[in-house]
């Protein structure tokens, strides 16, 4: 048995600009997409958890797999809720 992660994430809309926040898609969306997938798919579920991280649509960034998401006291941050399905493949 290998243990595997999915990370399902809300996407941008809309990029913040100048004086604009970026707006993204509700929680739920991400939700929905998770209960897809594991339905489609005949996953085997170990775990399901939220995180909270930070920066992860910055163009310095990798996502939500990226494995060091930075924050400074001296810039802005934006913090995302992301759903993570660990699961069990083979």
């Amino acid at each position: 048995m290998v243990i595997r992660y999915q990370d399902f994430t809300p996407q941008m809309l809309t990029p913040g600009g100048f004086l604009k926040v970026a707006t993204y898609e509700a929680l739920q969306v991400a939700v929905d997409a998770a209960n897809d997938w594991v339905k489609e798919n005949g996953i085997h579920v170990l775990n399901i958890e939220t995180l909270l991280l930070p920066n992860i649509w910055s163009r310095f960034e990798e996502g939500s797999s990226d494995t060091s998401l930075g924050t400074s006291g001296d810039s802005p941050s934006q913090w995302h809720q992301v759903v993570r399905i660990w699961y069990a493949d083979g």
